[in-house]
């Protein structure tokens, strides 16, 4: 008898070890694919890992990275935000009216400069973005619609800002302006320096606070954590104003970029921010994820992008290899979740407590 429960519990062991390796791979498939495709664009296409092409990646990589935390909030409480590329666009807008036209009051035309440009580029950011989370918290409008609504709304915005043309020269007018998408420090692209801080920032306040707990209750079950006394309301509304935020620092590092701010500036950037989000873990059904994987999630998205621009792949292309890629990452977080509630019993029978 002892025999036979010494067989069970060792073969039990060995299909928990088994689960868990299997559950850690899938777990850890962003960073795998990363340097897969590191690997590969290294060997494929000599001047990849090359300081000017990294510089340069690292660039696009911070674009994606700072609207996928902020769009990981508004997922990880159950919501998606399709209007951050919109609003994006439209704070490069604002800031490229007040530092080329300025602002007329009483018939006076003023031009205040710098960082009134700034902070008036993140009010209409944050109205945005309030707009979202009064529409999803407050009017019971799902998230995809009011979202979208919001994506026309502020691309229209825009548009009518100079009726489509572009606001030119922007640093000609505020040489400072440049300086937030152009300089460098130790060596380092100032956007990628913004990236690590609001990534350092959003992990703590995901892992480490109540509002971060609360994000993910949310999420998880709203339901209960209405009957928990969390505030519902207010937590989505937080969400969607701190991704109004990063959208409005992504339009002011694209316009300093370019020294130019355009209407259509943004487009497809939610995709890219969603994809990111999704290839690093977070599930969106909300409830699931971390800031850490949406960086590596937008690192590979970067690479990827780079990698086949480098070695030719028309553009076309690489629309079709995104949306695949897409595609293969929620099956695969769908397969890690039934995996999970499946080998959940077989993981706990195998721990030495459960045989204590």
């Amino acid at each position: 008898m002892n025999s036979v429960s010494s067989t069970l519990s060792s073969s039990e062991r060995l299909a928990g070890n088994g689960a868990r390796i299997a559950l850690i791979l899938l777990r850890a498939r962003a960073i795998l694919v990363l340097l897969l495709l590191v690997v590969l664009f290294s060997i494929l296409a000599p001047s990849f890992l090359t300081g000017a092409n990294l510089s340069i990646l690292s660039k696009h990589v911070a674009i994606s990275a700072i609207l996928a935390m902020g769009m990981t909030f508004v997922i990880l409480s159950g919501g998606i935000d399709l209007s951050v590329g919109s609003v994006a666009g439209l704070g490069g807008m604002v800031a490229g009216a007040i530092l080329t036209q300025g602002i007329t009051i009483g018939g006076n035309t003023h031009h205040p400069g710098f960082f009134v440009a700034l902070l008036a580029t993140f009010f209409v950011c944050l109205v945005a973005g309030a707009v979202n989370g009064w529409l999803v918290s407050r009017a019971g409008v799902a998230p995809f619609i009011a979202t979208l609504g919001t994506l026309y709304i502020a691309r229209g915005t825009a548009l009518l800002m100079s009726n489509g043309k572009t606001f030119p020269n922007l640093a000609a007018n505020s040489p400072s302006f440049a300086a937030i998408g152009q300089s460098f420090f130790l060596h380092i692209p100032t956007p990628v320096w913004m990236m690590f801080l609001l990534f350092a920032l959003a992990a703590f306040v995901a892992a480490k606070t109540p509002f971060g707990r609360h994000v993910y209750a949310v999420g998880g079950n709203e339901r209960a954590a209405r009957l928990a006394g969390i505030v519902v309301p207010r937590v989505k509304m937080y969400t969607y104003l701190f991704s109004a935020l990063c959208a409005g620092l992504v339009g002011l590092i694209i316009a300093s970029q370019l020294e130019a701010a355009h209407p259509a500036t943004g487009e497809s950037f939610e995709l890219n921010a969603i994809a990111a989000v999704v290839l690093g873990g977070t599930s969106l059904m909300g409830g699931r994820g971390s800031i850490a994987g949406s960086l590596i999630g937008a690192f590979v998205i970067g690479v990827l992008t780079d990698g086949l621009v480098m070695l030719g792949v028309s553009e076309f292309w690489q629309i079709v290899i995104k949306g695949v890629v897409i595609v293969l990452a929620v099956a695969i977080d769908q397969l890690q979740s039934r995996l999970q509630a499946k080998l959940l019993p077989l993981l706990l029978r195998s721990t030495p407590e459960a045989g204590a």
